[in-house]
């Protein structure tokens, strides 16, 4: 018997996170080549709104009682309520004994079910601050691809969604399941690095009597800066401006400092052909193993791989 897997599509549905299961579900096989999925989209209504078009729905509600596994992509307006009747069809098949699992902003429909209370997820890091902000029991991870809580799986925006996607295969079929399933869609099996990478790191701003001193911070991170010197150039004492600093930035002078470089080295190595250490100098680091070592800890990536990412001209 297939394993039905049953994809939700609710008003203003986001296309892509509806095709991506449909697409990577519909097409593996199991080790005798025959169809392991049978893929059935649901909806409350039957005609549904997904951005630039409508969508006509075969299935409603009630065929997710017979899911094996529920996937919910995402939705346009995280913040607006959904249909008492969906959340309700959603923890029937979680109590049926579903496999449910979330798409970007779909992570905010399950939420809105009180299922995610108490566990880790993810969603896109745009949103990933208001998810843990509305719910605040949720474990919110902004830079996992996916997470992984056994019976409920939820990942970030629409390409993590195809990396959960296949991981869901590769737990139901086997790894040359899955990478069948990978080579089809032309994507890798495993993506190496989380959301981080994908994150412009700004560091925070601030219009108060700072301003002026962060301003001048952020055009000079090649420079060898200390809190000392920065106080003196601020006119305080390092104690009062180190407390000054955490009151209107929310931080310390010397973390704001290293994401103002960080972003310097994405700056550099997403728009020149510079060295490593070039990139590393430029940005305000004395070594460029030091360079590797903080850029990683922030973005999960390398510099080269970052590079070879997000260099246009590359």
């Amino acid at each position: 018997m297939a394993h039905v897997v049953g994809v939700l599509a609710l008003d203003g549905v986001v296309p892509v996170d509806l095709a991506i299961p449909c697409e990577v579900f519909d097409r593996a096989r199991g080790a005798d080549g025959a169809p392991f999925y049978e893929v059935r989209v649901c909806g409350e209504m039957p005609d549904v709104r997904a951005r630039p078009f409508g969508l006509r729905v075969p299935h409603g509600l009630d065929a997710l009682r017979a899911v094996d596994t529920l996937v919910i992509p995402g939705i346009d307006d995280p913040t607006a309520g959904v249909a008492t009747a969906a959340l309700a069809a959603i923890v029937q098949a979680w109590e049926a004994g579903a496999r449910i699992a979330s798409i970007c902003s779909g992570a905010f429909v399950l939420a809105a079910t009180g299922l995610l209370a108490g566990r880790r997820a993810t969603t896109h890091w745009l949103a990933a601050p208001y998810l843990a902000e509305r719910y605040p029991a949720i474990v919110v991870d902004p830079n996992a691809l996916f997470v992984d809580e056994g019976r409920i799986v939820t990942s970030a925006g629409a390409s993590a969604g195809l990396d959960m996607c296949l991981h869901l295969v590769r737990r139901d079929l086997g790894q040359a399941a899955a990478a069948r399933s990978a080579r089809l869609a032309v994507a890798p099996l495993d993506r190496d690095g989380g959301q981080a990478q994908f994150i412009r790191y700004e560091p925070p701003r601030c219009h108060a009597s700072l301003a002026p001193v962060l301003e001048w911070m952020r055009a000079n991170v090649d420079r060898p800066l200390t809190v000392a010197a920065l106080a003196a150039r601020a006119g305080m004492s390092a104690r009062t401006f180190a407390r000054r600093f955490h009151e209107q930035t929310g931080t310390t002078p010397m973390q704001w400092l290293l994401l103002a470089r960080i972003r310097r080295g994405q700056e550099l190595l997403e728009s020149c052909d510079a060295s490593i250490d070039q990139v590393a100098s430029a940005s305000g680091f004395a070594a460029s193993v030091t360079f590797r070592s903080r850029f990683r800890q922030v973005t999960g990536v390398s510099p080269a791989a970052y590079r070879a990412r997000f260099n246009a001209e590359r």
